[in-house]
């Protein structure tokens, strides 16, 4: 069919050309008088040319009609084939179940189309169809048989291609992605919006009435404004729900009742804050129940103050966590706690306790802790240790607190560990809750009993279900968490903690709370280190496994002189892509840009280990590093934050933090009013 309609077009071309010559050639010579034109038309034979010029009509005429029937005559032949191809037949069929069909040549031109791509206006005949819609050049080229989906003149189609036949089926899919997107709009969403402080000194007993009255007002307010039912079922928290179309709204608002609810005038220290969690995208409201509590407790473990989006199959969505953690344990939950702990370390034939990856003083004083609590009730217990990734102070510190035989009774190596883990095991983790952390994960993976202790806000990816979770984001470490549990446990006679357990512990509360100078710092680590003296610990010593090297001290000297400013009061420093840097280093430079003058927040990039770079970040609370370096694939504190990147330079990983301030620094930001909120 192409090559007839090309031949017909090239033979009315030379027509029309030979027809147009021979009328300019006419003028030319009329006017030029060649062959005496003028004067034989003059003297009065101007009728032979009206004739010739009215025989030249009749034939373009007839030279129409004769190429509008080859034209209609190749079409029916055309038709005729393409009914042989799918079956006349069933024509009617496709037309009925609204499918679309569409022959094309071996050049993908357009040689015919159904009654339905004609009552739709779709003139693609004689069009190349991959010109006409480029997405189908997928499903030429992929082969995979899968359709693509295309929307054409407000209509949705799925589209197939068969290519033996090269025929290409649109299917009608409007109505069913209308019936889609209306059950999407309209899918049920549940939620927890919840009083972070409601127990706290933030809501007082003399203001309690006042302050949660305009709490709840703003609630309730905020709700009714974007359609949300809700269900008071404690005093400080509610049930919601809502459709999807409404939380959508308040995502696009970025929950701004977080804001306006810390405006709310108290005599305390700290605004009230609140803590919101939806979940979506699961026809079983069981499981979106779940979903919506899993998402209220990563919410309050991280601190309070923000909300959160969980969609089933989908990473959640964050929104706020612009507060920092309040410290607001109770000596009654640390009890209860601790004897959880001790009665699941009784119920366990032995216990596997480990820190994470490149353990500091924090993460193995705490794991030492543990451990004394695990001999107060003689069941078998050890630590893992490899000193390949164990930072080299504290690699000094075991080598300077325990004699070999001491280490072979205390620790075993990562293998080992997998060995002794069975079924009726506890693994405690301590000072990290996510699973690729651990000093060993393969143990964490196998074992059915996992304890988690730890201080950082929970991170999005953590070890599954555990039987028992102390995440505490107030504390200032982990040590602090532990000496918490061995004071208020229910043991009689106390537990018994050895000195140098201890000292050990004591040194890991100075590195964490950048002795006593960080803002997670508070009075219960004070207490917790009151706690350890009256243990025996000895500060002098604490303080000496910290001390840095005539080289590391050089080190960091180094790297704070490459500081640069990305902006007013935020800086950051980068090492050479030759050093390695262990990560206890990098956290003492940023310490040490803290101390600076005007400086708000300080990230720190250098390689901390053989293809891995680490950037770690500090701020004085103006800034919430945790959100930045979790927008990096990290995580951390408010003001203490870390992001490690596999496989990259130290170019690389400052390229992915400007790029990353860029764009959520300005969310990081704590506004001037609310630091100074009452």
């Amino acid at each position: 069919m192409t090559k007839a309609l090309r031949s017909l077009r090239i033979n009315s071309l030379i027509i029309v050309s030979l027809e147009l010559i021979a009328a300019a050639l006419f003028v030319i010579f009329y006017y030029t008088n060649t062959f005496s034109l003028k004067d034989f038309l003059n003297a009065g034979n101007a009728g032979v040319f009206f004739i010739i010029l009215a025989s030249v009509i009749i034939l373009n005429i007839i030279s129409t009609i004769v190429i509008f029937g080859k034209v209609s005559s190749i079409r029916h032949n055309s038709d005729l084939k393409a009914a042989e191809l799918i079956g006349s037949d069933v024509q009617e069929a496709y037309n009925f179940g609204m499918l679309g069909l569409v022959v094309v040549d071996e050049n993908n031109v357009v040689l015919w189309v159904n009654q339905l791509i004609r009552d739709r206006q779709l003139k693609i005949l004689d069009l190349n169809i991959l010109d006409w819609q480029p997405k189908l050049r997928d499903l030429v080229e992929s082969n995979t048989g899968e359709p693509v989906k295309l929307e054409i003149d407000s209509k949705n189609y799925e589209v197939k291609y068969l290519s033996d036949a090269g025929l290409y089926i649109f299917k009608d899919t409007s109505e069913y992605e209308d019936l889609y997107n209306h059950y999407k709009r309209e899918a049920m969403v549940l939620g927890i919006i919840m009083i972070d402080n409601y127990s706290d000194d933030v809501i007082t007993a003399n203001e309690a009435t006042d302050t949660l009255s305009q709490v709840k007002t703003i609630i309730l307010d905020y709700c009714k404004q974007y359609n949300v039912f809700l269900r008071s079922y404690k005093s400080n928290a509610y049930y919601a729900i809502c459709d999807y179309s409404s939380l959508q709204r308040m995502k696009d608002d970025k929950f701004s009742i977080l804001e306006k609810v810390k405006l709310v005038q108290t005599d305390a220290d700290n605004p009230p804050t609140l803590s919101i969690a939806f979940a979506h995208g699961f026809p079983n409201v069981n499981k979106i129940n779940e979903m919506t509590n899993t998402a209220i407790d990563m919410a309050l473990s991280r601190g309070g103050d923000q909300a959160i989006v969980s969609k089933h199959g989908e990473d959640l969505l964050f929104f706020g966590g612009k507060t920092a953690a309040v410290e607001k344990r109770n000596n009654v939950r640390v009890r209860v706690m601790a004897d959880t702990l001790l009665n699941l370390i009784r119920d366990s034939s032995n216990v596997v306790i480990m820190g994470h990856s490149d353990m500091d003083m924090d993460a193995f004083g705490s794991c030492l802790g543990v451990k004394a609590m695990c001999d107060y009730l003689s069941i078998p217990a050890s630590i893992v240790y490899d000193p390949k990734i164990t930072e080299k102070k504290t690699r000094y510190a075991i080598s300077d607190a325990f004699s070999n035989e001491e280490m072979k009774k205390i620790m075993l190596s990562s293998r080992e560990a997998l060995d002794e883990t069975k079924s009726n095991t506890l693994v405690v983790v301590c000072d990290t809750s996510s699973p690729e952390l651990a000093l060993a994960p393969k143990v964490v993976e196998k074992a059915t009993k996992v304890a988690v202790i730890d201080h950082h806000r929970l991170a999005e990816i953590s070890i599954e279900n555990p039987v028992f979770r102390f995440i505490e984001p107030s504390a200032s470490s982990a040590c602090e968490l532990v000496a918490d549990l061995i004071r208020f446990a229910s043991a009689n006679p106390r537990i018994n903690l050895p000195s140098k357990f201890a000292t050990i512990m004591l040194s890991g509360i100075f590195l964490d709370s950048n002795f006593f100078k960080a803002k997670s710092c508070g009075i219960r680590t004070f207490e917790a280190s009151m706690i350890l003296k009256e243990y025996g610990a000895d500060n002098t010593q604490a303080d000496n496994y910290l001390k840095d090297e005539f080289e590391e001290f050089s080190l960091i000297t180094n790297i704070i002189s490459k500081m640069e400013t990305y902006a007013y009061g935020i800086v950051y420093c980068t090492a050479d892509e030759g050093d390695v840097i262990e990560r206890a280093t990098m956290s003492k430079v940023a310490n040490q840009c803290m101390q600076m003058k005007d400086i708000k927040a300080c990230f720190v990039i250098g390689n901390s280990q053989d293809r891995e770079t680490r950037i770690s970040a500090r701020s004085d609370g103006s800034v919430n590093v945790q959100l930045l370096a979790e927008k990096m694939g990290g995580g951390g504190h408010f003001t203490s934050a870390a992001v490690a990147f596999k496989n990259s330079s130290v170019q690389h990983a400052k390229d992915v933090l400007i790029d990353t301030l860029n764009i959520y620094l300005s969310q990081a930001k704590i506004s001037s009013s609310e630091e100074d909120q009452p």
